[in-house]
């Protein structure tokens, strides 16, 4: 049996890419989402996470828990390591990754790609705010990210998160899938 590929979903902050993941997770229950520990409170919502203080993150990091593990915006996120044997099993899954953490991933992953999500500065902004889990400037700060190169030598499919969700989970789905096939 060939292992699964670990998906690194990235894109700027505000782009979609819980919903993108929870979309395509939906479309293909084949795909296994990635809970990730994060150290942000639990009451802030957004994606299904472990949420961890600062001590007990460190804690875990230095115990060997996750197979990656960064910190972004204030803020610090681990893949756990237990996710090697949904991989192992040939399971594809899907994580919320960090641009900055794509070449930590490639290299504790066999099989390792990634999907780019994109949109526009006004859709970024748009969505950040709305949320209202950041200040001005904490959306300042993610917007100025957001046009990060990703690492070149990595496999990269990039869809566009302007339009309609179902659109762009079904273009994404379908570039996963040419991918495995």
């Amino acid at each position: 049996m060939k292992n699964g590929r670990l998906i690194a979903v990235v894109g700027p902050s505000g782009v979609g890419k819980d919903s993108v993941m929870e979309g395509l997770a939906a479309a293909d229950p084949s795909l296994h989402l990635v809970r990730r520990t994060i150290t942000r409170a639990p009451e802030l919502g957004g994606e299904d996470y472990d949420a961890v203080s600062v001590a007990e993150f460190e804690d875990m990091a230095a115990r060997g828990n996750f197979a990656v593990h960064w910190g972004a915006h204030d803020l610090q996120y681990g893949i756990p390591v237990s996710i090697q044997t949904v991989l192992a099993g040939g399971q594809d899954c899907l994580a919320n990754f960090s641009r900055t953490a794509l070449a930590a991933g490639d290299a504790a992953f066999a099989h390792f790609c990634v999907l780019n999500i994109t949109a526009r500065p006004e859709t970024l902004a748009a969505r950040l705010a709305a949320r209202g889990r950041e200040s001005d400037a904490q959306i300042a700060k993610r917007l100025a990210q957001a046009s990060k190169p990703l690492p070149s030598e990595l496999k990269v499919m990039t869809v566009s998160n302007d339009g309609a969700l179902d659109a762009t989970i079904a273009q994404a789905l379908s570039l996963l899938q040419s991918v495995r096939a």
